[in-house]
């Protein structure tokens, strides 16, 4: 596994760690208590299609799962933001399988190709 290219810590200043460690908090750790508590968790955005066929691809296997949404294309997109600097991944859906993010639709078509998602 490789690991994806961060700047390196002792590049940053102590104020711009402050600014990120705050970056709409709240939200992050709202999806972080989710991720920790629930064995799905699907982070999305209103008027996204992809953010839809994740969902339904969900609902079709009979999956549970809780679904946080921030926003559409027109709104909350530094909320959206602040997760995507927390998660490490950039587009939305972000899907959550027992604390690990697995990736958005893409992925979890591949996971049910391969006959990895359970109920």
């Amino acid at each position: 596994m490789s690991t994806r290219p961060t700047l390196s810590s002792d590049k940053v200043s102590p104020e711009v760690h402050d600014i990120l460690a705050s970056f709409h908090r709240g939200i992050v750790d709202e999806v972080a208590a989710a991720v920790a508590r629930d064995p799905v968790v699907v982070v999305g955005m209103a008027q996204n299609p992809v953010v839809k066929n994740a969902r339904k691809l969900l609902d079709q296997a009979g999956i549970k799962y809780t679904y946080l949404e921030y926003g559409s294309y027109f709104s909350r997109w530094k909320e959206r933001l602040a997760i995507k600097l927390w998660a490490g991944f950039p587009t939305f859906p972000m899907v959550f399988l027992d604390g690990i993010l697995v990736g958005g639709h893409s992925e979890l078509k591949k996971l049910e190709a391969a006959g990895k998602l359970k109920k």
